[in-house]
């Protein structure tokens, strides 16, 4: 069966933003996070069991085969997810996702108001280089907004929460960086896989992307549209009290500095995430 499935942009231009690109650590035994270039992809699932596990995100352009190559390392040769699963369809999430699907044939799900971006149907915001904030942010227009067009692989969320492959799991609702941002929360152990809806390095800064250094942050500034509702995905989040959280960007984080962090971005969002200036910032009251 023929799928259609493109891309909306040759990708030409990619910051070489590359520290820490390579490297994985293990959130739990069950969870592996490795870092492709500015971004990281999760694996979740036991590496005991090869053949029943989930991809969480598909990193940048042309990364599919530092992924694949991180895959083997973890559960084997040859072995390929149950399922690929989407925060949301920004451009260093779902850059390697065409050649990975092709590769191991498999379902892709994300949120059903992300699906247009998934689908060839719509194309991001602009982001925002006059938005407050650092290099990166500046930067921020060589980044790719096009969509790109998954055709009939991608399928939306179940409407129940639940998360395929993944039966301990359910997806939580968090956009304001996206329409259809998703998160995954896991009640049992409280681990957090939160996308871009807060992350553990301050992204707009090159300086803070080059040396990892820790702060939980709000979405990246640069390609947040919607303010008042990544507001109220933070505090959604903070409520679950998760023990351990691994975002779309930073290192993981634990116990009372995550706590600490969390509750403090919930609390204190509009000074601590949201720009004092930008195309995204005037809805906003802060």
């Amino acid at each position: 069966m023929e799928h259609n499935m493109t891309y909306g942009s040759d990708y030409s231009f990619i910051p070489a933003v590359s520290i820490g690109s390579g490297t994985g650590r293990e959130v739990r035994p069950d969870i592996w996070c490795q870092t492709v270039q500015i971004v990281n992809v999760l694996f979740v699932g036991d590496p005991g069991r090869p053949d029943d596990w989930v991809l969480v995100d598909a990193g940048m352009p042309r990364s599919a085969d530092a992924i694949v190559a991180a895959v083997r390392e973890r559960f084997g040769s040859d072995r390929r997810p149950a399922a690929i699963v989407l925060t949301h369809g920004h451009f260093d999430h779902v850059g390697a996702i065409i050649e990975l699907v092709r590769h191991w044939e498999v379902p892709v799900y994300a949120h059903e108001r992300e699906l247009p971006y998934l689908t060839g149907k719509l194309d991001y915001p602009e982001p925002d280089s006059s938005v407050e904030g650092g290099l990166i942010a500046k930067m921020s227009p060589l980044f790719p907004n096009e969509s790109i067009d998954l055709g009939d692989r991608v399928t939306a969320l179940p409407a129940d929460g639940s998360v395929p492959g993944l039966p301990e799991w359910r997806w939580v609702h968090t956009p304001g960086h996206t329409p259809g941002h998703v998160s995954l929360f896991r009640e049992r152990d409280r681990t957090l896989l939160a996308g871009d809806a807060f992350v553990t390095v301050r992204q707009d800064s090159l300086y803070s992307v080059l040396v990892q250094e820790q702060e939980i942050s709000g979405p990246p500034r640069y390609l947040t549209p919607d303010w008042a509702a990544a507001r109220e995905s933070v505090v959604r989040l903070a409520a679950l009290k998760p023990s351990v959280a691994a975002t779309g960007h930073g290192v993981p984080m634990a116990g009372e500095p995550l706590a600490e962090g969390l509750s403090r971005l919930a609390a204190e969002f509009d000074r601590i995430a949201v720009p004092d200036y930008g195309r995204y910032v005037n809805d906003v009251n802060h």
